[in-house]
């Protein structure tokens, strides 16, 4: 035992508040990560059904290019496609999960105003650039899910390294200091009765 464990009534107090700490630490962590794992779980679910979606969403989108493609030609629809302006008019921000920064993406859905011309287009044109304007959306929407699993799956690893360390080290240790400073000092003072009544007897 370390000078820290020196069998001292100071020494016992010191170790009980340690351990009483430690265990107070580790049953915090343990719901921190029962609550992280728990959003976790639920956003791997959420990202799985929009992944399902943006499949879909481009399985259409790609069928109706094809159209536009064929009835169109090749060529002007991708002079079309360079017209359309460039929007990436997102923010990201950031909430807390249990004291951890989560980045969110921020984004206002814009109505569905085709920002070319109608001239040498068709319905198939519209169907296809709905559907790729959906799935612009759905992406952002992943980015935030996949970004935030990815910074939980961390916290979750980081949180239950913290939380064995206390379980499997630091309270065992203060167990063992307690019982050995309780254990020396009972002894100690079954020694001081033993002697103090010897000198007793002998008056």
């Amino acid at each position: 035992m370390s000078q820290e464990f020196t069998p001292t009534k100071a020494n016992l107090l010191k170790s009980k508040d340690s351990l009483d700490f430690s265990k107070k630490g580790f049953s915090l962590l343990d719901k921190k990560r029962t609550v992280l794992i728990r959003e976790v779980m639920g956003l791997v679910e959420k990202a799985n059904e929009i992944q399902k979606l943006v499949e879909e969403k481009f399985e259409e989108g790609y069928r109706a290019l094809q159209v536009v493609n064929m009835t169109i030609g090749i060529n002007h629809v991708q002079e079309i496609a360079l017209s359309i302006p460039k929007d990436e008019t997102f923010e990201i921000l950031y909430r807390s999960i249990m004291g951890l920064e989560v980045p969110t993406v921020e984004y206002e859905k814009k109505e569905d105003h085709p920002s070319y011309s109608f001239y040498r287009t068709n319905p198939a044109m519209d169907i296809a650039a709905k559907k790729f304007l959906e799935i612009k959306y759905l992406i952002y929407e992943l980015a935030e899910i996949e970004n935030a699993v990815y910074k939980i799956a961390m916290e979750i690893k980081k949180t239950g390294k913290r939380a064995n360390a206390l379980d499997k080290i630091q309270i065992p240790r203060y167990e063992e200091a307690v019982k050995y400073i309780q254990d020396v000092l009972e002894e100690k003072e079954r020694e001081d009765f033993f002697r103090l009544k010897k000198v007793k007897d002998r008056f």
